[in-house]
């Protein structure tokens, strides 16, 4: 900002400038008539009559202000799935070492924020598997190439949740080199104890914290410390979102029931009491996998909870396709910027026989299924979810 007062330049004789501009305005005036008009703030607006003898009024030149700042995106919308494996190498492949693995889904995927749980390592033989040498009678250790990694990216995966029971089959190292990879794709990821990241999506910052029942990883039988990480994760973004692998696996676990789910001796938790207290500590919406098979949904304070999303990719056989285990779905769940629930979807999938992803496009089964589960689940608080597979809150 200039400081020195303005200076007044000097004309013939010494007189200012403006008083002869001035005078010879008003002269001008009386010679060849006037334009009238008023430049007065609480006036009527300026109206023009016209001039005697006026030369034609140049129009005014096109302002080159900046235009202004877009409005803030008010929401944003997120899909999410259930449990991905995508081979188990080096001997059950899928076909064309994957290329082209989500091609089927690719489009039901697409949302401001793309997740998925991804169940398995990717790495190459660390030498050591949870399972031990000789194998452990029932125990199973899967991987995946680093190289797969790009079949994530392609498919349009932003953020994976890697809290859940496969995710160091090849020791640390293989969790490490998961981590490395996904890296290189440019793919987030969340999962160990006391992790929160944090992505920024068209100006709305979205914390994902991921918990599941063992060693590493935020465990959802520890309440007091769960609600302490969703505390956190609330100071530092605008929506919270928890992915939690929670409850018993098989065909016969589509119900979901009150206390804690034991699968082998392992307590996979309470799935109805961590799902409230995380809501109740400023989740914004809880996405559950692990049984392998759909769950339904229920709102609790407004909230959208989905139990389970089931199997979304079992790649080379990895995971079973007979009966109720081949169903998942993409679930799609659009929120504002304070959290409120704006509107949701499901997207029914099914897996080929080779364990692909591919869309149901008729909606039909897996819909179906977790509409009729909710309902006998929840009563009152079941999500209700149409043909067209939108999810709204109970009436």
């Amino acid at each position: 900002m200039n400081s020195h007062p303005p200076s007044r330049s000097s004309g013939l004789f010494g007189r200012p400038v403006l008083t002869i501009t001035i005078v010879l305005a008003i002269l001008a005036g009386i010679g060849v008539g006037s334009v009238a008009f008023a430049n007065r703030s609480d006036g009527p607006r300026p109206q023009w009559r016209e001039p005697v003898r006026a030369a034609p009024v140049k129009p005014a030149a096109a302002s080159t202000a900046p235009p202004s700042p877009t409005a803030p995106v008010a929401a944003i919308t997120m899909s999410a799935t259930g449990d991905i494996m995508m081979s188990n190498a080096p001997g059950r492949m899928p076909p064309a070492d994957g290329a082209g693995f989500f091609d089927s889904v690719r489009a039901d995927l697409e949302a401001d924020l793309v997740m998925g749980n991804l169940e398995q390592p990717l790495t190459g033989d660390t030498g050591t598997t949870k399972c031990g040498s000789p194998p452990t009678p029932n125990c199973f250790a899967y991987r995946s190439p680093p190289s797969y990694s790009a079949h994530l990216k392609e498919a349009g995966f932003e953020l994976m949740n890697l809290a859940n029971n496969h995710t160091r089959d090849f020791g640390t190292a293989g969790a490490r080199n998961t981590r490395a990879a996904l890296d290189d794709a440019g793919i987030k990821y969340t999962g160990n104890q006391d992790e929160i990241t944090v992505v920024v999506v068209k100006g709305i910052k979205v914390a994902v914290v991921g918990f599941a029942g063992y060693s590493g990883a935020n465990n959802l039988n520890d309440l007091d410390h769960s609600r302490e990480v969703i505390k956190k994760a609330e100071e530092q973004a605008d929506l919270v979102v928890v992915q939690v692998h929670m409850g018993a696996e098989g065909a016969t676990m589509q119900h979901v029931k009150p206390g804690n789910e034991i699968f082998h001796g392992e307590n996979r938790g309470d799935p109805i009491k961590f799902s409230h207290a995380v809501i109740d500590a400023g989740a914004d919406v809880v996405i559950g996998h692990s049984p392998h098979v759909l769950r339904g949904m229920e709102f609790y304070r407004g909230k959208l909870i989905a139990y389970s999303l089931g199997n979304f990719a079992g790649g080379g056989r990895t995971l079973s396709s007979q009966g109720v285990l081949k169903y998942g779905g993409v679930l799609r769940v659009t929120l504002a910027k304070d959290g409120t629930y704006v509107g949701g979807q499901f997207r029914s999938t099914y897996m080929s026989s080779v364990g692909l992803p591919i869309r149901d496009t008729t909606n039909e089964k897996g819909r179906k299924l977790v509409a009729e589960l909710g309902a006998a689940d929840f009563g009152d608080t079941a999500a209700t979810i149409a043909e067209d597979g939108s999810i709204r809150p109970p009436a």
